[in-house]
């Protein structure tokens, strides 16, 4: 489940944030589209889909998202969201080609039963695409430090790189591809960033791995 109240409340300043640090989503999408199975040609779904902003930008037509505020917005952007949480996902086994979270994962109430319940919904060779910003990083620090002071950020739980691996190696993923992107502070990033593949040096990770 979600930590949904503050997302609810303020989807104001979660709208500001993209027209502040407009280079900042722009590489974040970047980098998630090198890993993207083709929408076209596939289903896909996006879990804690906020207003749309990045299943727009990707051309995912389908999410979940518990805030009704932010579903409302997700809605007028053309996306076909519904009520629902990561744990327990309203979909049929083996619905979807693809299953994507985007900076998500730290509100999960139990991460390793959202990353069952996407494998449950993944057809076979299926993928799951995370992005996230790794705790260690310097975004990620900084993000830590900001916990107390942040409605976004203060029941937030940030995850390493190899926190996530090993709770999808729990589950039996396999196959995995990394892409990175944000290596600089957040306030200092004036410009598009080009993904790198690999981890550990950008703040912003992408992992796909396959069901």
């Amino acid at each position: 489940m979600l930590h949904t109240l503050p997302f609810n409340e303020h989807v104001k300043e979660y709208e500001e944030w993209f027209d502040k640090y407009p280079f900042v989503f722009k590489s974040e999408a970047e980098a998630i589209r090198i890993l993207l199975p083709p929408a076209d040609h596939s289903r896909g779904l996006e879990i804690g889909v906020g207003t749309g902003r990045f299943s727009k930008e990707l051309g995912i037509k389908e999410g979940i998202e518990p805030a009704a505020n932010m579903r409302a917005l997700a809605l007028r952007r053309g996306i076909d969201v519904i009520a629902g949480e990561a744990e327990h996902l309203p979909y049929a086994d083996m619905s979807f080609d693809f299953v994507l979270m985007v900076s998500c994962i730290s509100y999960f109430e139990n991460l390793q039963e959202a990353f069952s319940e996407a494998k449950r919904v993944l057809k076979t060779n299926g993928s799951l695409i995370a992005g996230f910003i790794d705790k260690k990083s310097q975004i990620g620090k900084f993000y830590e430090q900001r916990k107390p002071h942040s409605v976004f950020y203060q029941d937030a739980k940030f995850y390493t790189t190899k926190t996530i691996i090993s709770e999808l190696n729990k589950l039996g993923f396999k196959n995995y591809e990394f892409i990175q992107t944000l290596f600089h502070p957040l306030d200092e990033i004036k410009e598009f960033e080009s993904p790198r593949y690999g981890y550990g040096e950008g703040s912003f990770i992408v992992i796909k791995t396959i069901k």
